[in-house]
């Protein structure tokens, strides 16, 4: 489009004209004496030819070079050269670094330990109640041999025993998938449900190893047909170990000892021994902060219902200061509420320094201590003991 047919005030102008510049702009040419190439931004200007126009005129230090006659033949050359545009005004400039997208690093930057990454899109139909699970991709797998013939298994749990299952793909530790699945869930219970993806490698024995897995619980997005979510998530183990007496509970902690901030991630339970496994019980979990074995306060996570492996991923946060961390301990309860009868007490764990925990307990808090702001992750055996 010429400019010479714009009728409209600076804000227009600079809309249009401003793909043009920055895509013909070259940072080692030179506008009188503002090099390019020592500045980041690159300079707007209006083309002699709108001169004269409804216009703000600016001083004459901030032009370009020495008017000349507006009427002149342009010198040959490009059209984008900053030769043909003696005369004209810089109104501005424009910062490349505004304009780029920014570097999506999700394939190169793998933390040390990486077992792999999974790549994957949801989206919920309203009206036919469908969840829509896009299966796009896995990326640096660690198999026990050199080859790798990798294939995965997507469950939404609570319902463990029925399964959606991808294609197998062949030698290849890079897997790109793109297939998609359906599960059918009504929209009352979506957010109670969690994603669970399984990747297995096949041996030439025809054997399944299991790499990693994925947990994905529903509860915190927004699924909506036009809201399509492409999401990345690092594999993790699963433990392999057989549940304990009254199940286990998986949390992070973290402590940062310049804001007295103590941060716990309840993160799953399984094994549990529900009283009455039936849709209407909820099982959540109560944090407590205890010092000198007083209470302090506590806070909980969302009721989940009918499930021995529930998945919360909610996280909560204690102000602690550091002179209380030889004192301070953690108790985590495991609850189950029926409808109309008293909670029952499913299990508990506490975490602390010497003076209340000794072994995994113990080594936990004290792993927290010693990589303050980190997240520290582990299982933890419950125990059938009075609150």
């Amino acid at each position: 489009m010429s400019v010479e047919f714009l009728h409209c005030d600076i804000r227009t102008v600079n809309l249009l004209l401003l793909p043009s510049l920055v895509s013909t702009f070259k940072p080692e040419e030179s506008i009188g004496a503002v090099v390019l190439s020592r500045s980041r931004s690159v300079p707007f200007i209006i083309p002699p030819t709108l001169r004269g126009r409804d216009w703000i005129h600016l001083t004459n230090e901030e032009q370009v070079q020495e008017d000349r006659d507006p009427y002149m033949t342009p010198q040959s050359g490009p059209r984008s050269s900053f030769h043909s545009l003696a005369g004209a005004y810089v109104v501005g400039t424009i910062n490349p670094d505004l304009y780029k997208f920014p570097e999506d690093k999700s394939e190169t930057d793998f933390p040390d330990g990486n077992i792999g990454r999974l790549w994957f899109s949801i989206e919920y139909e309203q009206e036919s109640e469908r969840l829509l699970v896009s299966l796009i991709k896995v990326r640096k797998l660690q198999p026990p041999a050199d080859s790798c013939s990798p294939f995965v298994k997507i469950y939404l749990l609570p319902d463990e025993r029925s399964y959606l299952q991808s294609k197998t793909k062949r030698k290849t530790l890079n897997p790109q998938f793109d297939e998609n699945f359906v599960f059918q869930v009504s929209s009352k219970m979506l957010l109670q449900r969690t994603l669970k993806f399984l990747v297995y490698h096949v041996d030439k024995q025809k054997k399944h190893h299991l790499l990693g897995q994925v947990i994905f619980p529903l509860k915190n997005e927004a699924l909506t047909e036009d809201n399509k979510l492409v999401i990345w998530r690092d594999l993790e183990k699963e433990n392999l170990e057989p549940p304990s007496e009254h199940g286990d509970i998986q949390f992070s902690l973290s402590y940062n000892d310049y804001l007295g901030r103590l941060t716990v991630v309840v993160l799953r339970a399984r094994g549990l021994k529900l009283q009455e496994e039936s849709p209407a019980v909820g099982v959540y979990v109560k944090v407590s902060l205890m010092n000198h074995n007083k209470f302090i306060k506590s806070k909980k996570t969302a009721a989940l219902l009918g499930t021995p492996n529930p998945v919360y991923n909610e996280t909560f946060s204690f102000k602690a200061d550091q002179t209380e961390m030889d004192t301070a301990s953690l108790s985590l309860s495991v609850l189950q509420s029926n409808k109309g009868e008293k909670t029952l007490l499913l299990g508990r764990v506490v975490v602390g320094p010497f003076m209340y925990t000794r072994g995994k307990e113990l080594e936990h808090w004290n792993e927290m201590i010693s990589k303050p702001k980190e997240l520290v992750k582990r299982w933890h055996a419950l125990c059938h003991s009075t609150d």
